[in-house]
């Protein structure tokens, strides 16, 4: 009884050390200092998060509401394919961030949803976008230990880390798969176009995609892969104004 009564207090005083099991990084380099600010805000908030084992993390509930009175500043943002400057502009790039961590890390992925347009701090098909209250990323601790999230800002690059205790039985990797592209259509205004001669671009347009992303489970004995997810991209439309005849 006595031993079992210390082998307790030993194992209490002295846990077994976390190992990093997926971990992300992505650049604040082109982002506006309003981005980037919103970006720390969020990324204190996610900071040391603990999920217990079978447990599913919300993105929204933990991060809470970005606005004004939280701290959080008007910066660019997607809203239904425009850019606009809304609260919180910049929160997308950390649950984007920490998705990816999430993949590798082996999470059961229970929501996630694609921006409008790709992101362009991600590749396509793995931006993870939010929208309190009603679209969140949340996924599932699988692991029969509790995990805790690291998200920081490290000089121009935002890093989002999950660490456990138990160390996964295999690896991962996350494999993108481009299945076709969509050209985009030109379209022709008619209007006034200032002094720049007969016509001009308003818009040079975008090609849309279709993606299909799946992790490969890697294991001593053989791998297996899954579908994680399918996204169609629109395209943008090409734009061109020709002057008035």
């Amino acid at each position: 009884m006595c031993l079992l009564v210390v082998l307790a207090a030993w194992v209490f005083a002295y846990p077994e050390p976390e190992r990093e099991i997926g971990s992300y990084t992505t650049s604040l380099k082109d982002r506006t200092p309003s981005q980037v600010h919103n970006v720390i805000l969020a990324a204190k908030r996610l900071d040391g998060t603990i999920v217990r084992a079978g447990q599913v993390f919300s993105f929204n509930d933990t991060v809470g509401t970005w606005t004004a009175d939280r701290g959080y500043q008007k910066a660019p943002v997607s809203y239904d394919g425009e850019l606009v400057r809304s609260w919180g502009g910049g929160v997308c790039q950390v649950s984007t961030t920490l998705y990816n961590a999430a993949l590798l890390a082996g999470m059961e992925i229970v929501e996630r949803h694609r921006h409008h347009w790709p992101a362009r701090y991600a590749p396509l098909g793995r931006d993870a976008a939010v929208a309190y209250r009603d679209i969140d990323l949340r996924f599932r601790n699988g692991l029969p230990r509790p995990i805790r999230v690291v998200c920081k800002v490290e000089g121009e690059n935002l890093v989002c880390s999950i660490l456990s205790s138990w160390q996964p039985k295999c690896t991962v990797q996350v494999i993108t798969q481009i299945r076709s592209v969509i050209r985009p259509t030109k379209v022709v205004q008619y209007g006034a176009i200032g002094e720049s001669g007969r016509w001009g671009l308003v818009n040079r347009g975008r090609a849309g995609f279709y993606v299909a992303t799946y992790r490969r489970f890697v294991y001593k004995s053989g791998s297996r892969i899954e579908l994680v997810a399918e996204d169609r991209y629109p395209a943008m439309n090409r734009v061109v104004r020709v002057a008035e005849r």
